[in-house]
């Protein structure tokens, strides 16, 4: 999804907007959908009884409005829905935190790993301290948000782990911060042989602090090898409108050029020089 950030009166104004996005998708028979970083700070443009700006300390008041709003559209449209990241706080510390809502009601959490300067320094935010990988009827998964792509340590813990697929929710506010992330996810899906699943945030929030600015788009990205496109992307949005972006992953294509491709990245790591984080043995 390139969701389009813009100031809302309610959380069923927003509820509204989540729920066409979804239905959208569904036309196109999707079955994983991928909502951006941080797309939730638009709950803060509703502002408060008295007029006043909300701040992100009080996102996480939403938590329960959101979460029960994604179980609902993930049950009703038997997706799995990456609700983006949204805010949560518990034991007295903010986390930026993806969500993987499944078909049957059931919630994963996968909280952001590394803080920007911004996230530390504005927001006062934690890392979250462990990588998981996600079963899915479709694959394993795995949710690597923003920042966290631009690391090739935590991209090859997945690997190693099953995931076949990284979905990367990003929210960039210029030029710079969207290549960092592009560039980077091309890199973990030729080093892995991966799918990596980009989205990213469009418009702008004029009374959100450090949301007033945003630049990015969606794309689906594939190792670097003759089964693929040549430029490594299988779909991608206009930079910066309000639409979605929606493709085929085709798992058995991955399993054979790690096999047979032109290069196999993965088998030829040389784990004599340098750590295996493939080796079962070696506890991280």
């Amino acid at each position: 999804m390139q969701y389009h950030l813009h100031t809302i009166s309610s959380f069923e104004e927003f509820a509204r907007q989540c729920e066409h996005y979804i239905k959208t998708a569904e036309e196109f028979g999707s079955e994983f959908v991928l909502f951006p970083e941080f797309f939730t700070t638009q709950l803060l443009s509703i502002g408060s009884e008295d007029g006043t700006s909300l701040t992100i300390n009080e996102l996480p008041g939403f938590t329960e409005q959101y979460k029960s709003l994604f179980m609902r559209l993930a049950g009703d449209y038997q997706m799995h829905i990456i609700g983006g990241t949204h805010v949560i706080q518990k034991e007295g510390e903010l986390y930026n935190t993806a969500h993987l809502f499944y078909p049957d009601g059931r919630i994963e959490e996968q909280a952001k790993l590394h803080m920007t300067p911004t996230e530390v320094e504005e927001w006062n935010m934690a890392p979250g301290e462990k990588l998981q990988v996600f079963e899915t009827e479709k694959g394993r998964i795995a949710i690597i948000t923003c920042y966290d792509i631009e690391f090739p340590e935590i991209v090859r813990m997945a690997r190693a782990e099953g995931a076949d697929v990284i979905f990367c929710p990003s929210c960039t506010d210029d030029r710079h911060g969207f290549h960092r992330v592009r560039y980077t996810s091309h890199a973990r899906a030729i080093e892995n042989q991966v799918y990596v699943v980009g989205a990213g945030t469009t418009g702008s929030l004029p009374t959100v602090d450090f949301m007033r600015a945003n630049f990015g788009s969606a794309a689906i990205l594939t190792p670097n090898d003759i089964p693929f496109p040549p430029g490594g992307i299988l779909a991608e949005g206009e930079m910066n409108y309000d639409m979605i972006v929606t493709a085929d992953l085709d798992l058995e294509l991955l399993y054979k050029v790690r096999e047979r491709g032109s290069v196999t990245t993965w088998r030829d790591r040389r784990t004599d020089l340098y750590f295996d984080w493939g080796n079962k043995n070696i506890h991280y």
